[in-house]
């Protein structure tokens, strides 16, 4: 212990009398290192102890002191990881508020209650080098910065990186660096990193997860993203699993390989429902890439609503349908899936479900699509259960099926309203019982482009539907092209709806449950095996009706006389192969018509200005053309 003095006491002198920057304090694996300009007097207490800045050391711990020239920056904690071992450096100014504990290569680090912004600032702690038997753990009441600046960090007992930290935790990925965190299937942690707190990933590197035990990243409060890489390329639930809310504002984040949904969030507890952003994924830039394969699993879900206004958006989900017995439903995958409601002012989606029962877009609230351009298919088949079997591609009679036992692939289904105000809406469906979009409430169109090819009901309301602008070109093949079950008002855009052999229409309105089509604008194109006209005075803009032969990428014209009222050009993938749609006129709804039989013609209505009810038109298709008359309201209204 006298020699240790002595050597205390040359090490001051060395400091005092040289330019050297720092004085470390060596305690097993952890290093102390403090500023030589700031040391001052250090007590050297009763021969058992020395205080140096505030921190006190009994001489039995110093392994070793020396000096040098390094610089170690204030509120910053080093650890570097070896195969089996990690070596921790504290700046002197916080050696007397962090208590470090090391055991091979498992680092802990444990905040005292006095730091903080008031005491010491804010903590950095920056963590390198390898391991695979290796752990970091840190516990606090403070926000802190971790560096991650080229770790490779496998727990095979546990989460590598642990933060206990109650509040933000700045997950710093430096720039040009490669960071792998990865965990084992036989740990009890809820992720492969594990935050108590707030959890904000940021940075200009790139971070690799392995969560094979539960989440790939778990934390307890809000996930930020913001400039860095990120990819989560396995984890046996989540890919990222929080509460509060995710925030995405740049960078890239990339999810494969997990069990369950891609990003999940949740409310923090119920109590948090009313508060504003709670339970929500907002998205106002860079790029997502996932690929879900877990059964009835989801790309982005979350309890509250879903948000975005920029960046790119391209999820696969592949997983098919289940049948939940605790909740005696079945649950199908679905790309972005949310329990409230959902807005969309911008970016570019690109969607794709192959499950049975899958959707590209699924909520329980609204659906508002102001801009961006988003594309959606589904080529999975039905999901149903039934006398205790799960059918993922059931073809039988669905009539027969309780509405929760079955579930139909959706490009987009809502359980709330539908808004479309703009940009480019593009939807394929092609799998048994597959709808286009589908409302289960009121469903608005009042600009944008919107295409849907769908095997079911290409666009269907289960109240009432409203065009007001767009172009929207909609085709099925085996169900209606449009169908509102409620009424169905027009007012303006360009349309063109096809639907198949009778009974199914172009445009569809439940007149059997008291409710009719209403023309008042626009340029309307409808072709099927029968079609919706008015029944009410409502109606200011007349329509054109007749049954002539449709086929693909052939042209529709209405003429009057030489002059050119409208011109529609067939959609490639039209098919009146679907059934007969022949000449004559069977039975349609209340007090109308529509084409039946056999023989050789659609039912064909178009509607567009220039139309004076009670004149007549030429309308052409391909070869042949017919002379229709105008009519502002059916007699009785109904279907022709």
């Amino acid at each position: 212990m006298k020699k240790l003095f002595l050597s205390l006491l040359a090490a001051t002198a060395f400091i005092t009398g040289m330019e050297a920057q720092t004085l470390n304090v060596v305690t097993g694996n952890i290093t102390y290192a403090f500023p030589a300009s700031r040391t001052g007097i250090m007590p050297y207490l009763d021969g058992n102890a020395v205080t140096i800045m505030g921190k006190t050391f009994s001489l039995e711990e110093i392994t070793l002191m020396y000096v040098d020239n390094s610089d170690v920056a204030d509120n910053n904690v080093i650890v570097a990881y070896g195969d089996t071992v990690a070596k921790v450096t504290v700046a002197g100014n916080i050696a007397n508020y962090v208590t470090p504990t090391v055991t091979n290569a498992h680092a802990s680090i444990l905040q005292s209650q006095e730091t903080g912004d008031d005491t010491c600032g804010e903590i950095t702690y920056t963590l390198s080098g390898a391991s695979t038997n290796g752990e970091f753990s840190t516990e606090g009441s403070y926000k802190a910065t971790i560096e991650l600046a080229g770790l490779t960090l496998n727990n095979p007992s546990g989460a590598p990186l642990n933060i206990q930290n109650g509040k933000r935790i700045n997950l710093s990925v430096k720039k040009n660096t490669e960071n792998i965190l990865s965990d084992a299937a036989s740990g009890t942690q809820k992720g492969c990193i594990v935050c108590k707190g707030h959890l904000e990933l940021k940075g200009k590197g790139a971070l690799n997860v392995y969560g094979n035990a539960a989440h790939g990243i778990y934390a307890k409060e809000y996930v930020e993203l913001k400039n860095c890489t990120v990819n989560v390329l396995s984890a046996a639930k989540d890919g990222i699993n929080c509460s509060q809310y995710f925030l995405m504002e740049s960078g890239s984040l990339n999810i494969s390989g997990v069990q369950d949904d891609g990003v999940q969030v949740s409310y923090k507890d119920e109590t948090d429902r009313d508060e504003e952003d709670t339970g929500s994924i907002t998205i106002s830039g860079g790029t997502i890439g996932m690929k879900i394969t877990g059964t009835a699993a989801k790309g982005l879900k979350a309890e509250g609503g879903i948000n975005v206004t920029d960046g790119t958006l391209d999820i696969a989900a592949s997983g098919g349908g289940k049948w939940d017995a605790d909740e005696s439903k079945t649950k199908s995958s679905s790309c972005i899936s949310a329990d409230g409601d959902i807005v969309i002012d911008g970016g570019k989606f690109t969607l794709a479900n192959s499950g049975s029962g899958g959707k590209g877009i699924n909520g329980n609230g609204t659906l508002k699509m102001n801009g961006g351009c988003v594309k959606i298919s589904t080529t999975g088949g039905m999901f149903a259960y039934t006398n205790g079997t799960e059918y993922p591609n059931y073809t039988g009679n669905t009539d027969r099926l309780a509405s929760n036992c079955k579930s139909s692939p959706k490009g987009i289904r809502t359980e709330g309203d539908i808004e479309i105000n703009g940009d480019t809406i593009s939807v394929s469906t092609t799998g048994n019982g597959a709808e286009g979009i589908e409302s289960k409430a009121l469903l608005t169109i009042n600009s944008g482009t919107v295409i849907v090819s769908a095997y079911d009901d290409a666009i269907n309301s289960s109240s009432h539907m409203y065009i007001k602008g767009g172009d929207i070109t909609v085709v099925s093949s085996d169900n209606d092209g449009l169908d509102s079950n409620g009424n169905m008002y027009i007012s303006g855009g360009v349309i063109k709806a096809f639907g198949t052999r009778s009974p199914e229409c172009g445009i569809d309105a439940n007149e059997e449950g008291g409710y009719t089509v209403v023309f008042t604008g626009g340029t309307l194109l409808a072709v099927g095996g029968g079609n919706s006209v008015p029944s009410t005075s409502e109606s200011t803009q007349p329509y054109v009706s007749g049954s002539m032969s449709v086929s693909a990428n052939s042209e529709i014209t209405l003429k009057n006389g030489s002059t050119t009222l409208a011109t529609f050009t067939v959609p490639s993938n039209y098919s009146s192969s679907s059934g007969s749609q022949g000449g004559g006129f069977g039975p349609g709804g209340q007090g109308g018509f529509r084409p039946g039989g056999s023989g050789g013609g659609s039912s064909v209505l178009i509607s567009c200005a220039g139309l004076t009810s009670g004149s007549s038109y030429t309308m052409t298709s391909g070869s042949s053309s017919t002379t229709v008359t105008a009519t502002l309201k059916g007699s009785g209204g109904g279907r022709w």
